[in-house]
């Protein structure tokens, strides 16, 4: 998906974090997530491209057949999680040089993930600022489980991108607050593809 170059305004401002916390309590997000994406800023991110969904079970098993690392268990429609920082990276590196852009596709950065999600204006979620239940896989769902990628059309970003609230935490390639916390680093995460804008 082409997401034009323009402003972001990044993370969540300092004095609202208690108050925001308190509002999505029945999500299961931690206060500390919250804590995590202050203070607020406005950063200006160049154009890029971002994949539609995550990368899913079906997309991952010839890379991980190919590298020797275990299939995973899920359905071949859901996304791929329990994968290492290490092993997205070489994901996006095999898969740039199989399809003769070699050193294009990558992570998306933090701030492409964010401009992805909540577009040009300040919307809370990727469809707006009201929450509902339903419109993402999120603890309220009671799924317990991913559900196929793309399962939340009514959840998409101002540029159609799916699934980025919910379903699976994404690797990024810069994370702005440091490091994967301890259990997401545990169990790993999904992925997203991304690349410059001018990449054929």
């Amino acid at each position: 998906m082409d997401v034009p170059d323009g402003w972001l305004l990044r993370g969540t401002p300092a004095e609202a974090v208690a108050e925001v916390a308190e509002r999505y309590a029945r999500t299961g997000v931690p206060v500390e997530w919250y804590r995590k994406e202050a203070p607020r800023s406005r950063v200006r991110v160049p154009a890029f491209l971002i994949a539609r969904t995550q990368v899913a079970v079906g997309q991952w098993v010839p890379f991980a057949r190919a590298t020797g690392r275990p299939p995973p268990g899920a359905p071949a429609d859901h996304p791929v999680t329990g994968v290492t920082w290490e092993a997205a990276t070489a994901y996006c590196r095999r898969l740039g040089a199989r399809s003769g852009t070699p050193g294009r596709l990558r992570l998306p950065t933090e701030d492409e993930w964010e401009r992805a999600d909540r577009g040009d204006d300040d919307r809370e979620f990727p469809r707006g600022d009201t929450y509902r239940t339903g419109l993402a896989n999120l603890v309220d769902l009671g799924l317990g489980t991913t559900a196929p990628v793309g399962s939340f059309p009514g959840g998409a970003s101002p540029y159609g991108v799916l699934d980025l609230a919910g379903n699976a935490d994404e690797a990024r390639c810069a994370r702005r607050h440091g490091a994967y916390e301890r259990d997401l680093t545990a169990i790993g995460v999904g992925l997203r593809l991304a690349a410059d804008a001018d990449t054929p």
